[in-house]
């Protein structure tokens, strides 16, 4: 029987359907999109402490027109630090909430899937341990920073609109605090803050501690810490010398060849041909390059918890 003669009017031979080809991106897309689903402290705690910031500036602005009017009389540095302050401790206390939502999320990425069990479903999908693993890390070295400088910066909007429209209602001159205050200037000087310091040089840290949380069984943030603090002791009872400890401490606190100058808002915080000559970056960039590695394999190689 010819198949041919049997067919509906119109219709086509069948042809053989080719699987669906999936870009090589989206494993990795879509494993970032799971960790921002999953871990929604990553933006939620620092819009908190923005919402905080905002409030708690209303009650200065009843004296803001007496502080403004005090630092006019000052010299150019002393007056810009004064109309500065403010945005200092906002920038900062977002910067740090942020910084600590990165530390307990690299610890608790690896270490909670296998405390869940997740991990059976997750090593289940078409995606391999080095892509789960540098997209968890690109959520601390990209977007966490990228939150962190766009929740400063609407932060820092609303509270300059605020000030200008207080200041305005008080006789003073807007134009001027404006121009103390060199808002464009800030911006840069922070989003340099943020690139040297939260994604350069604090890569080692955090793959420190993602290598951890693939490692360890329990109390990852004990084995986080008690490894190089020993290390510190050792050397300082055997060779009565602090270098390791004082590494340790430049690089937690950002160190002078990550940041230099008065702030992070200060736009001649250093030049970019001083940071990338740097030995401590790159020392630091391969270690993170060594531990990131070394946590894909482990999470190819342990199981749940």
């Amino acid at each position: 029987m010819n198949p041919e003669a049997n067919a509906m009017p119109g219709s086509q031979p069948s042809a053989a359907i080719s699987p669906k080809v999936v870009p090589g991106t989206r494993p990795f897309y879509w494993s970032v999109r799971r960790e921002l689903m999953e871990y929604r402290s990553i933006y939620l705690a620092p819009l908190a402490i923005a919402g905080v910031i905002v409030l708690g500036f209303v009650f200065v602005l009843e004296g803001l027109p007496h502080t403004v009017h005090s630092a006019m009389t000052m010299d150019p540095q002393h007056q810009r630090d004064a109309l500065l302050h403010p945005f200092e401790v906002a920038a900062g206390l977002i910067m740090m909430a942020s910084f600590i939502v990165s530390i307990f999320y690299a610890l608790d990425c690896l270490y909670g899937e296998r405390r869940e069990r997740s991990i059976l479903f997750w090593k289940s999908l078409p995606v391999s341990d080095l892509t789960a693993v540098l997209a968890k890390a690109s959520v601390l070295l990209v977007v966490l920073p990228a939150i962190a400088f766009a929740i400063t910066l609407l932060t820092e909007t609303i509270i300059l609109l605020m000030s200008s429209a207080v200041l305005g209602a008080s006789g003073l001159s807007v134009a001027q605090f404006w121009a103390g205050l060199m808002p464009i200037e800030n911006m840069t000087g922070l989003a340099c803050h943020v690139v040297t310091v939260h994604i350069l040089w604090y890569a080692p840290l955090y793959a420190w501690l993602m290598l951890v949380s693939a490692w360890s069984r329990r109390a990852p943030f004990l084995w986080a810490v008690l490894p190089p603090f020993a290390v510190a002791v050792f050397e300082k009872i055997a060779f009565h010398t602090g270098y390791f400890a004082g590494l340790l401490t430049e690089r937690f606190t950002g160190g002078k060849d990550a940041v230099t100058g008065s702030g992070m808002l200060d736009p001649d915080m250093m030049t970019a041909s001083h940071f990338v000559t740097t030995p401590g970056l790159w020392f630091g960039l391969f270690l993170a390059a060594a531990f990131l590695l070394a946590a894909a394999r482990l999470r190819r190689y342990r199981g749940p918890i």
